[in-house]
């Protein structure tokens, strides 16, 4: 598949962190084309309306958990601990479009939503052979869901919400151990 137009990704980039920084709202598409230098008309070149513009974001999220997926199931430490260990937010490109797709479901994108949904869902399928039951299963999800969600909060605050390098592996290997 070709690379798509630098212009293009410029675009989303500018987007994605409008939406992550100043949320749904801020993310016009001038504002959007002010950030990603370049024209209101250069931008609706590759984005016709806003509604394609969060398009495009969603289908980014897509692609990067396909890769992400891909990666997942190479693990040489398997899935599970895969899951865990990156659920611990290291501002890379999944990351930033996770963000940035919920705030467009939480300013009303019923389509963002239902594409994080839908990528929460691909994880657990990819990692469900790899634990005993739904119970455990859960327990992954729920867990990564908390480091994710922890990590957010652990940023700018004097806590430490979220475990590093060895309580971070400790804490996998009980995760392992409850969901073999």
């Amino acid at each position: 598949m070709p690379r798509p137009p630098l212009a293009r990704e410029k675009v989303l980039d500018a987007f994605e962190e409008i939406l992550i920084a100043e949320g749904e709202r801020a993310a016009t598409l001038e504002a959007t084309a002010r950030a990603a230098g370049v024209s209101k008309g250069g931008l609706l070149y590759h984005f016709g309306s806003k509604e394609e513009l969060e398009g495009g974001l969603l289908e980014r999220l897509d692609h990067l958990t396909t890769l992400d997926l891909e990666r997942m199931t190479a693990a040489e430490e398997g899935p599970v601990a895969y899951y865990v260990r990156t659920s611990v937010m290291e501002d890379d490109a999944l990351d930033r479009a996770l963000i940035a797709a919920t705030r467009l479901a939480q300013g009303g994108s019923t389509r963002a939503g239902d594409i994080l949904r839908e990528t929460r869902r691909r994880w657990a399928e990819t990692i469900r052979p790899h634990v005993r039951d739904s119970a455990s299963l859960d327990l992954v999800m729920l867990v990564s869901d908390g480091l994710y969600f922890n990590n957010s909060l652990d940023v700018h605050g004097p806590e430490r919400l979220v475990p590093r390098s060895h309580e971070l592996a400790d804490l996998i290997a009980l995760v392992l151990k409850a969901t073999a």
